[in-house]
């Protein structure tokens, strides 16, 4: 791990040591776990765009999953 120096304001800060102390981890591992987290987040808003685009560029045809209907179980009605 390398350490770095940042830049937080002071209501913020609070609320990051308030959430910390609840989770029982450090001020560090709680910001590291929400950067990580937020990185995610992109990463899965960005498959989900590219996903979209795809659809948006060969929208889904008439017919095209008919097949798969029988194929499906809702279970009991």
């Amino acid at each position: 791990m390398k350490t770095i120096q940042m830049t937080i304001d002071e209501p913020l800060l609070k609320a990051v040591d308030k959430a910390s102390r609840v989770r029982k981890t450090s001020r560090s591992a709680f910001i590291r776990e929400a950067v990580e987290a937020a990185l995610h987040r992109q990463a899965v808003e960005a498959l989900e765009a590219r996903h979209a685009e795809g659809y948006r560029r060969q929208p889904i045809q008439p017919g095209e999953f008919d097949q798969w209907l029988a194929e499906q179980d809702w279970g009991p009605a």
